[in-house]
């Protein structure tokens, strides 16, 4: 059967029409004709492959990665740079106008290195080969090397035990790799901060993109002049830290402990004197807090905000938030929530996980 790709959406799949049904193209692009097969089958909507590409889109390459077809790491590895961001500032820009979200200053997106900027990886296993799963499953597929991945850690993927999933992590001060989850840790920085990650702690991915999120953060503090600063959800005391200079103090709250144990060190490294770090769960030890803040920042996990949470934070009452997110469709529902009581001004983008389709996106609500 051959169509035409009408549409491209946020998952890298092409859109078409067969039969009054959304026919989902796997490895197809928008504009392009291509002859497919028809995999599955479901009432509202079907899933197609690409057969042979009839006529190519101006945006397609070749993916560099041998194992592309296969593994379910990368999304986009076969659109040009450029294309892959257009892509995600339209799919976030679509998502906030069709939820009626239009009076607000887009600032443009950022992006970053392509490849081999990711610290940190974990390899699984199936007992004789350590590798990374097909999409949406746990069918594995051994690799050698991770194109998204620092070469450092490349480097020793060949010399591991296939016996066991392994985690590894980089620093990007010295060449220290971090193999599993042992109780060792590394330091690494972002700008003039450094960090102490233990292994179950979070600390982003793409150091190159995080500084650059970090500077606007930063700048965005440096204008608002906030003196009080509340950060939910700190992980190892990250922002905290690296904003600590233009505040007068900084109360950070993260329920990993190791986390917590981790921030508490990176404070003292840091001499960031006028932060605390409190271990607990944001939606419980919020409804605790008295005093009064200038600014909230919050980055949450992909599952976004609790609504007893944002229920706080709305009676805390903060002239400003900074809200930091992974996942475009939990940031809108929180979105929603908060505009019974914040405006939204602004949002910019930061490709902080190329070749795949998820975008960092940093939005600034006031107070109404």
């Amino acid at each position: 059967m051959i169509v035409k790709i009408d549409f491209f959406d946020y998952f890298g799949r092409g859109i078409t029409r067969i039969n009054n049904k959304v026919c989902f193209v796997k490895g197809a692009q928008k504009g392009e004709v291509v002859e497919i097969k028809i995999v599955e089958e479901k009432k509202n909507y079907c899933l197609a492959e690409v057969i042979k590409y009839i006529e190519k889109s101006n945006n397609r390459i070749q993916s560099p990665c041998p194992y592309y077809q296969d593994c379910g790491g990368c999304h986009l590895g076969e659109m040009t740079y450029k294309a892959t961001l257009e892509l995600k500032e339209k799919s976030i820009l679509e998502e906030l106008e069709k939820n009626a979200m239009i009076d607000f200053k887009y600032l443009g997106i950022i992006g970053g290195t392509p490849y081999h900027y990711r610290n940190k990886i974990t390899l699984h296993s199936d007992g004789e080969n350590l590798g990374l799963y097909k999409e949406k499953s746990h069918i594995l597929v051994p690799i050698e090397r991770c194109l998204l991945v620092d070469d450092r850690l490349n480097q020793i993927i060949k010399t591991l035990p296939k016996q066991k999933d392994i985690m590894l992590r980089v620093s990007n001060e010295n060449d220290d790799i971090l193999i599993g989850e042992t109780n060792r840790t590394i330091i690494s920085s972002i700008g003039s901060k450094q960090y102490r990650i233990s292994p179950q702690s979070f600390f982003q991915v793409n150091g190159e993109v995080t500084k650059k999120l970090y500077d606007y953060i930063y700048e965005i503090v440096e204008k608002n002049k906030p003196e009080n600063v509340l950060d939910l959800y700190c992980g190892i005391g990250t922002i905290s830290i690296y904003i600590s200079d233009l505040v007068k103090k900084v109360l950070g709250i993260e329920i990993v402990r190791d986390a917590i144990t981790d921030a508490n060190y990176n404070k003292k490294i840091n001499q960031a004197s006028n932060t605390t770090f409190l271990c607990g769960d944001v939606s419980k030890y919020i409804k605790t807090i008295k005093d009064k803040y200038d600014l909230i920042i919050v980055d949450p996990p992909r599952a976004g905000i609790h609504k007893k949470a944002l229920e706080e934070m709305m009676r805390i009452n903060a002239p400003t938030i900074i809200y930091i997110s992974c996942n475009k469709r939990t940031l809108i529902r929180d979105l929603k929530l908060l505009e019974k009581e914040y405006k939204l001004k602004s949002i910019k983008l930061f490709d902080m996980f190329p070749n795949t389709y998820h975008i960092e996106s940093v939005c600034i609500l006031k107070r109404k």
